[in-house]
């Protein structure tokens, strides 16, 4: 199957690969994930459970992600998934 690739600035091909997921039961809702997506992928959701105040993030424009993988790089849990893109 064939990936949608690009180039960097040497000229070498990369294929990114794009957020398809985050493991909810696996993220703390620590925010370094937010902090460094530049393209409004990512969003707080609050685990309604007794009260608690337990937030974890979830995928809310998965449109505007561009395949960098910066959010899967901070995160300390690992809870990102990613997969290229079918060309």
């Amino acid at each position: 199957m064939a990936y949608i690739t690009g180039l960097t600035k040497d000229k070498h091909e990369w294929t990114p690969q794009f957020i398809v997921s985050i493991d909810e039961e696996t993220c703390i809702g620590c925010g370094r994930c937010f902090k460094v997506c530049s393209h409004d992928v990512l969003a707080f959701e609050e685990l309604d459970e007794d009260d608690s105040a337990k937030m974890f993030m979830r995928v809310a424009n998965a449109g505007n992600c561009i395949g960098c993988e910066a959010c899967g790089k901070t995160c300390s849990k690992k809870c990102f998934t990613f997969a290229p893109l079918a060309a």
